[in-house]
């Protein structure tokens, strides 16, 4: 499937901006799955400074330093890419998930994609024992990992209500779980906090889902990546909707939590509020 992308976000300040710099994580980029033709990322007003690269995950950034007054800040993005993932095993073919933990805690790995990395508590994760507690009634004594990982999403999705507005990007997985409600971030913070509370590899991923295809769509989306071990390698699972991650899933970047992917975050030299409003759109290319 090839998609065409497009993101507009859009900042309005009650006074205006004397200066800035930002950060941002808003270009796609090739991953297994997962193949970019063309980007393009264009910020208004016109930055200073403007450069490029990547974090230690891998993801693309962009820095920018703005030092003219300005009341508003456009961000656009437009992408194709292409996306076809090879399904994963069946759920009960794969290892028992305490054969997993033991993996995940032997290995010596420190490269972006070991499960070292996701493992411990993270700024928006922490290993809240209630969440441990909850998580643990889908991982009973030698039930495959992704058996339990799919049944723990699942839950998710029945026991909790998808409902904007009630969180924002800094709640924490403790205070989401407690609320029993919240956006794609929260479920999929309350998932992985329960998963690393087991002593489970999960990983947080940002990024879009096809127009009118699931819960979340039309905006920025979020979702788990679970460690399987050595031969499955990393699966997707989305808590918000109760689906393996697909082809109607585009990764934008994957982190630790929410504090590792935020597609903008930076400093801001002004006084009062901000509005923020951001629009997408994942089309289909026929």
């Amino acid at each position: 499937m090839i998609y065409d992308i497009r993101q507009v976000t859009t900042y309005r300040y009650a006074s205006p901006v004397a200066y800035a710099r930002h950060v941002l994580r808003l270009t796609p980029i090739d991953r297994p799955g997962q193949r970019v033709h063309a980007t393009a990322l264009d910020v208004q007003p016109a930055p200073m400074a403007r450069r490029e690269g990547s974090d230690f995950f891998g993801n693309r950034m962009t820095w920018i330093e703005l030092d003219q007054a300005h009341a508003t800040l456009s961000v656009r993005v437009a992408a194709r890419v292409a996306v076809k993932h090879d399904l994963p095993p069946a759920s009960d073919t794969t290892q028992p998930w305490e054969s997993i933990r033991e993996q995940a805690f032997a290995s010596i790995d420190l490269s972006a994609n070991s499960p070292a990395h996701y493992v411990f508590a993270s700024r928006q994760v922490p290993l809240d024992p209630e969440i441990r507690i909850y998580a643990a009634a889908s991982f009973p004594s030698g039930r495959p990992i992704l058996v339990g990982a799919s049944d723990l999403m699942r839950r998710i999705k029945t026991d909790f209500i998808y409902e904007t507005g009630v969180t924002t990007v800094s709640t924490t997985a403790p205070m989401s779980f407690a609320l029993r409600r919240g956006v794609c971030q929260d479920f999929a913070h309350i998932m992985i906090s329960g998963l690393r509370g087991l002593g489970l590899a999960a990983a947080y991923v940002s990024g879009y889902l096809r127009t009118g295809a699931l819960t979340g769509a039309d905006a920025m989306h979020a979702w788990v990546l679970v460690w399987c071990g050595e031969e499955v390698g990393w699966v997707g699972l989305d808590p918000t909707n109760a689906v393996l991650a697909g082809d109607d899933h585009v990764v934008l970047a994957i982190g630790r939590d929410y504090a590792d992917v935020a597609p903008i975050d930076g400093v801001i030299v002004a006084s009062g509020g901000q509005r923020l409003a951001v629009s997408v759109s994942v089309t289909p290319v026929p």
